[in-house]
């Protein structure tokens, strides 16, 4: 059984090659990620002298897992998907070298950046003929049922780097695949609705028969949000209850319009706060409570989104209104 190594934070689990002996290194790489994981079958050109680290952080419903390891071959069989109890769905984005996908008679070549989601019930190869290192996100199936109106395909569905939101999605996995602990720093509700929303926009998109009931959406929508801005704690499926609408038809009104839901929401609530900073009776008033009037319990997140949206600080905004 392959040691679990603990991490500071005790959710984030970690397997490496490095106690094993350097021949016996891929069979102890692949029977941890069998017994851990997924049922699969893997072999490597530099099986005498392989190496392996996967960093794993589960959240509410998905897991993020960072993958470094040498060139390999992976297989997902008939067999072993006959033996898996669950069917997921991985969303696998390569960081820095080239590499190939195999579902469905289709074949992606796949460039540094791009982000791929491979279903598990069916039989894939992955071949990487460099060195491995990688986001690899479980998302189980009915979580993507959520987002995606199409679950069932028999190849695997990729979002480009340069293009629409794929840009966005690549520069999320990239970040948690360079910094996998970021995402201790994160709401894991929110960090999985962007991961919803983003894989709903750019493998999913929008269609113009669409566009006309997302565009009256998103305006019923913003208008909520607007009444709700000073609220601390807000989330989008709260939003969407009181729409009456599910959390994936919420996301897509939104990136119809080039935009998100909170990206939106934290337009709106940095607006408020400009009407707040510009009002001569409350210009004593501190920045920590201008941000919890606008739904912030912390300062220094109001002081990020405010420079963020208005691309100075709170302070700056104020002395260059008031020309000094």
């Amino acid at each position: 059984m392959p040691a679990v190594l603990s991490a500071p934070d005790t959710r984030l689990r970690e397997w490496t090659t490095a106690q094993a002996r350097p021949r016996e290194r891929l069979d102890y790489w692949v029977g941890a990620i069998c017994e851990a994981f997924l049922e699969m079958d893997c072999s490597s050109t530099d099986a005498d002298r392989f190496d392996g680290q996967l960093v794993h952080l589960p959240l509410q419903r998905l897991a993020v897992n960072r993958v470094q390891a040498s060139t390999q071959d992976v297989y997902r069989t008939p067999a072993a998907i006959a033996k898996s109890k669950d069917q997921p769905f991985y969303l696998i984005t390569q960081i820095e070298q080239p590499w190939l996908v195999k579902q469905g008679g289709r074949v992606l070549q796949l460039r540094p950046g791009d982000t791929v989601l491979v279903d598990a019930a069916q039989a894939y190869e992955l071949h990487f003929p460099h060195s491995v290192t990688c986001l690899s996100v479980q998302m189980p199936r009915a979580w993507v049922g959520q987002w995606l109106q199409t679950v069932d395909l028999s190849h695997a569905r990729v979002a480009h780097r340069e293009q629409g939101w794929g840009a966005m999605l690549s520069a999320l996995s990239l970040q948690l695949g360079r910094q996998p602990e970021l995402a201790l720093q994160m709401a894991p509700d929110w960090l999985e609705a962007q991961f919803g929303a983003l894989l709903a926009a750019s493998m999913e998109p929008v269609t113009h028969r669409h566009a006309a009931g997302a565009g009256d959406l998103r305006e019923r929508a913003v208008a909520l949000m607007r009444e709700r801005r000073g609220e601390p704690g807000w989330r989008a499926d709260e939003l969407a209850v009181q729409l009456q609408v599910s959390v994936r038809s919420l996301h897509r009104a939104f990136t119809a319009a080039g935009e998100t839901v909170m990206g939106r929401w934290r337009e709106e609530r940095i607006a408020h706060a400009c009407e707040l900073l510009a009002q001569p009776r409350l210009a004593g008033l501190h920045m920590a409570e201008v941000g919890r009037r606008c739904g912030y319990a912390d300062a220094s997140h109001f002081g990020r989104d405010f420079q963020r949206v208005m691309g100075v600080t709170p302070q700056r905004w104020v002395r260059d209104r008031r020309g000094h």
